[in-house]
């Protein structure tokens, strides 16, 4: 393997790790309480740390398949089939797409439930448009819970679904509601039924950390969570100080990592853009001196680059 396949190697092995333990900082049940008190309307208006016990098991993380028919697992026990969420080893069928967090809440009632999915993105996607896969993701977390949560015709038995994607790198800070609503065309029937079970809650997070209010406080939250820019005392002082959340072991761990794999990142990113540089001067028959001089790296450094690259721009 040479230089230039191990370095790729390496750098998509940091993002993967980056995104991982953004996924793992994420489902953490008292992150995700703040999310809930700002996105579904049983919880708005609540303190987190009470909204945490409404929050049933352990989410899963990116272990939940998204294609349909494997959402679902299948299992004997006592004579009876029992059918869950299929969380089989992330490294069986490497290439599937899977949730990133996915969860059951517990209403206030204490009978009803929704099922929570959320996803996190490093910026809105350019090969598709977000809203369009959001729409399939929603229709998945209805569909796969036949013989789960409902089986045979009881569609009464439906849970609610929310499907809550988090974008960073967005120009502005933003967040959209999108649902069912009915509209009448002719007469005014009551048909029966909810159209509230889909629920979509697209957030945009911008580059720029937004003040500490009640608007932008989830977004602050989640831009502070995500940043790669944040260091890892910058990122636990505002947890603790100004969302009063306690940092555990798990918390601090994971916040540590991001921060080095990050720092990694940026690096890397330093890096390919003066190395772009210095070939765009090569390319316009700068001298390398003149090239040394503008970029303060040694003859010897912009030639091996320069060479590395020499079979390309031939």
């Amino acid at each position: 393997m040479d230089t230039e396949i191990r370095n790729a190697v390496s750098a998509a092995d940091k993002d993967a790790q980056y995104d991982e333990k953004a996924k793992r900082l994420l489902g953490n049940k008292i992150i995700l309480a703040h999310i809930l008190v700002k996105t579904v309307d049983e919880f708005r208006g609540m303190n987190p740390k009470e909204v945490v016990s409404y929050i049933e098991g352990e989410p899963l993380i990116g272990v939940v398949p998204v294609e349909p028919g494997l959402t679902n697992a299948g299992k004997e026990e006592n004579g009876q089939r029992i059918v869950g969420m299929n969380t089989e080893n992330a490294e069986i069928n490497e290439g599937l797409v899977r949730f990133d967090i996915i969860f059951y809440v517990r209403m206030k009632d204490g009978i009803s439930q929704v099922i929570v999915n959320l996803e996190a993105q490093k910026d809105e996607p350019t090969s598709y448009h977000i809203l369009n896969r959001a729409v399939f993701y929603v229709s998945r977390l209805v569909s796969s819970q036949k013989e789960r949560d409902f089986v045979k015709t009881n569609y009464n038995d439906i849970r609610r679904v929310f499907s809550i994607w988090v974008c960073m790198g967005m120009d502005e800070s933003s967040m959209a509601y999108v649902h069912l609503t009915k509209e009448d065309m002719l007469g005014s029937y009551p048909w029966k039924g909810r159209i509230d079970l889909l629920n979509i809650v697209l957030i945009g997070i911008a580059n720029d950390l937004p003040e500490h209010d009640d608007k932008y406080e989830l977004h602050r939250l989640l831009s502070t969570l995500l940043s790669m820019e944040l260091s890892v005392d910058e990122k636990l002082g505002i947890m603790e100080k100004e969302y009063s959340i306690a940092v555990d072991d798990r918390i601090r761990k994971d916040v540590s990592a991001m921060c080095n794999l990050s720092q990694g990142i940026r690096e890397k990113g330093r890096a390919e853009g003066e190395e772009k540089i210095i070939l765009n001067m090569h390319q316009n028959n700068f001298t390398l001196e003149q090239i040394a001089l503008a970029t303060s790296r040694s003859i010897e450094e912009i030639k091996a680059i320069i060479e590395k690259r020499e079979p390309v721009l031939a």
